[in-house]
Formats: C-alpha cells, structure tokens, sequence
C-alpha cells in the first residue's frame, strides 16, 4: 500500500537526495508494518525521533513499535526542537 512519508528540519537528510527539497516520499509498504519498521530503513537516530504523527495525530513512543497504517496515510517525524 502507499504512503506518505515526511521528514522535517536535519531529518530530511535521511531522505534520498532527490526527496529532501520536498521533504516527502512516497513509500509502498507492507499493511502490517508498524511504524518503527517503515523508518528503520532510512537510519534516523532513534533520539531524533521525537515528534511522530500520523495524518496530524501524535503517535507515542510506545505505541510506535505497533501502530500500522493504511492506504494514503501521511507519517510524519520531526526531530526535537529548542527555541528561544
């Protein structure tokens, strides 16, 4: 099935080249994947996963190991961010 997947600040490094000015790839995966096993392949530093959503809806970390999606989800992650 596909899904959007979206990488935003230093994240989008992780994306191949051709992605990171949009920020965004389309991804085809499995229907019982968790989370956790959709980004594993684009090496995030796990404590540069913070913030993660899915169609705008915060996904805790414990949930992440089993939370799958469906057909046009939109994933989103973003690292942790300090401001001032």
């Amino acid at each position: 099935m596909k899904i959007t997947f979206k990488l935003f600040a230093t994240l989008t490094d992780h994306l191949p080249p051709e992605a990171r000015r949009s920020n965004q790839i389309e991804l085809d995966v499995a229907p019982d994947a968790p989370i956790s096993q959709i980004i594993e392949p684009f090496g995030l530093p796990p404590k540069l996963v913070h913030l993660v959503l899915v169609n705008g809806k915060y996904v805790a970390p414990e949930q992440r190991l089993s939370t799958t999606l469906s057909e046009g989800d939109v994933l989103a992650i973003w690292p942790p961010i300090a401001g001032g």
